[in-house]
């Protein structure tokens, strides 16, 4: 895997896990203001969100990393299947 191949994987996988993540203990308004929308999150937690994301997908791209490299599942022997 180039470096460019893991900067790509790492950038998809950290998506995906932000779109997991973002519903994590979102609470509506308990009285929304007029013109406000009442599936607004009272307290995004966005910052920590992204860390959580991180990490998660830190994890995710190593354990990727990790079957690409020793090639524990070829996938130039898929090709020929």
């Amino acid at each position: 895997m180039t470096w460019v191949n893991a900067i790509v994987v790492f950038i998809c996988v950290w998506w995906v896990v932000l779109f997991m993540v973002l519903p994590w203990g979102v609470r509506p308004l308990e009285d929304p203001e007029p013109g406000q929308e009442r599936g607004a999150p009272e307290k995004p937690m966005l910052w920590r969100k992204a860390l959580v994301t991180t990490l998660i997908s830190m994890v995710v791209w190593l354990a990727i990393y990790i079957v690409v490299t020793m090639n524990i599942i070829s996938f130039h022997d898929m090709v020929d299947f």
